[in-house]
Parts: structure tokens; C-alpha cells; sequence
């Protein structure tokens, strides 16, 4: 049987707003790929690559995606003697939000759908309809 429904929105509804601060052992990683179940490769913001856990009570309720971003905290596993290197606490949904308090990670920069250094001389066809044979011959 499923978790009742409130349940699921108050989960749904602790991870749309950041914390006011980060904690000792706590970071915001982007998600790289699952490497099982309810673990997750996850890249700090100095590039370093860490295995974590999925907290408990987001299990079977939340969706992770890879370039998505988490909170984790490293201390919360400390004591157990695994290769987990911590836990995910949050899950970053409203990346606007997050992006806009002051510990949000610099590396992590929004970067641009599409950048002026990929323009080309030549008109773009997208979206266009394909030559006409007439137009192709002359």
C-alpha cells in the first residue's frame, strides 16, 4: 500500500525551500548517475566524485535525475564502516530558490541554452521547411 498522501506533500513540500545555512559536513552536489539502489555518484563542487545514500524518507517518493542537484551531509554516516561517503538530506527542486542564497556553489553556475560563440555565419534552418527543387537547381 502506497504512503498516505499527506505524508508525500509534506516531503514534497520540505525540499522547495533551502536551509538558512549549511551545516558542518553538508555540501550541494550534482547527481552524476544511480549506482544502485537508493545510491547515487554524486560531484561536489570541487570536482571530487562521492557515493551517497538516499535518506530514508525520500525513498519511492522522489525522482532524481542526473545533472539535478541534492544536499547532502557527510556525518550522518560516519559511524558506519561501508564506502558510502554520506546521505542525501535534500533534493533541490526549485533550483531557482536554491540558486539564490549565498552557499550556493559558484562552480555550479547556470550556463546559457545556447552561447554566442555557437553562432555560425550561415542562416540556422530550424524549423524552416526543406528547399524547393526549383530553388535547389538555380
Amino acid at each position: 500500500m502506497p504512503p498516505p498522501r499527506r505524508k508525500l506533500q509534506a516531503t514534497i513540500e520540505e525540499t522547495l525551500t533551502p536551509p538558512d545555512e549549511l551545516k558542518e559536513g553538508q555540501y550541494i552536489c550534482r547527481i552524476k548517475n544511480a549506482a544502485g539502489n537508493n545510491l547515487y555518484n554524486v560531484e561536489l563542487p570541487d570536482s571530487k566524485v562521492m557515493l551517497v545514500e538516499l535518506e530514508a524518507r525520500f525513498r519511492s517518493k522522489v525522482w532524481l535525475k542526473r545533472g539535478g542537484f541534492v544536499l547532502i551531509d557527510t556525518t550522518t554516516l560516519a559511524e558506519r564502516d561501508n564506502k558510502i561517503d554520506g546521505e542525501i538530506i535534500n533534493v533541490v527542486r526549485d533550483e531557482k530558490a536554491w540558486r539564490k542564497v549565498p552557499f550556493w556553489p559558484t562552480e555550479f553556475v547556470k550556463k546559457p541554452a545556447v552561447s554566442a560563440d555557437d553562432s555560425d555565419e550561415e542562416e540556422s534552418t530550424v524549423g524552416k521547411m526543406p528547399p524547393s527543387d526549383e530553388e535547389s537547381e538555380g
